[in-house]
């Protein structure tokens, strides 16, 4: 049976590699890049290259081609700007309106647990409510967009914090003066865990759903880094002292884990670090 054709919107550090592994696995890929210099490389994995901006209107190479598919992913996070409710809000109105015109039936959009407050629990798909961060209230509006339409099914993919590759955390202790909340509890995913439940969600097409996408583990701030100083040699940053208990948030990918019956690559992220 021939496989779908899938084309997806932003092939940067997750889409790229995304592109590639559906590519190698027999599906038709397309993608979008917003510069000229990154054709190339798509081109060599296998991939169609197209230039698409949202700024906020869609524009670029053949919009009307690229859409021309069974499934699109959409990877485009909020940009860090004044008006990033609105300009993201601009971005996907663009979008949905293009997709009115295309043979997009099925969307995996991907999104982040910013849509969680910290609230001092665990919380699951549910409590997506007052998100704190104004990338986190501008992707739970779009969210409620993609989600509100009747000419495609969207599956909703909020992922924690991406590392894994080049995202290494000691990389980023040269940045920091101390480690502040040192007690609060991570929400972690590698790279590679991504890429392999995107691929299970659309093999076994699990589209009008909401999934939470973090490693079970919650490392403390103070312990990542601790074991990131430790595996690359460089002296710990000292923890900054609070008069508290930091908020925090436990997210839960139980749902996830059981409708794909999925088994994380890297369950605990101490593990994952320098991998």
């Amino acid at each position: 049976m021939q496989k779908e054709t899938i084309s997806i919107l932003g092939c940067g550090w997750l889409g790229l590699p995304l592109a590639s592994t559906l590519a190698a696995a027999g599906y038709r890929v397309k993608g979008s890049t917003t510069r000229e210099e990154k054709l190339e490389a798509l081109r060599n994995s296998g991939i169609e290259p197209f230039i698409i901006n949202l700024d906020p209107e869609m524009s670029g190479d053949d919009i009307t081609d690229f859409l021309q598919s069974d499934i699109l992913v959409v990877n485009i996070p909020p940009e860090r700007r004044d008006d990033i409710i609105e300009y993201h809000i601009g971005q996907f109105s663009s979008l949905i309106d293009a997709l009115g015109q295309s043979t997009v039936r099925s969307v995996l959009f991907v999104s982040s647990t910013s849509v969680y407050p910290s609230c001092n629990r665990e919380v699951t798909e549910d409590d997506s409510i007052d998100p704190e961060s104004l990338s986190g209230q501008a992707l739970l509006l779009v969210e409620e967009m993609m989600m509100s339409e009747s000419g495609f099914q969207t599956t909703v993919l909020r992922f924690g914090g991406l590392i894994g590759y080049d995202r290494n955390p000691a990389g980023y202790l040269g940045h920091m003066k101390e480690i502040t909340a040192p007690d609060q509890p991570m929400n972690l995913i590698h790279r590679d865990d991504c890429i392999r439940i995107m691929m299970e969600i659309i093999r076994l097409e699990q589209w009008g759903e909401v999934f939470n996408a973090c490693a079970p583990k919650h490392p403390l701030k103070h312990e990542y880094y601790a074991k990131a100083a430790e595996t690359a040699g460089i002296p710990l940053l000292p923890s900054a002292k609070s008069s508290g208990p930091s908020a925090y948030k436990l997210v839960n990918s139980s749902k996830l884990v059981n409708a794909l019956q999925y088994s994380f690559l890297y369950p605990d992220p101490l593990l994952a670090i320098g991998r």
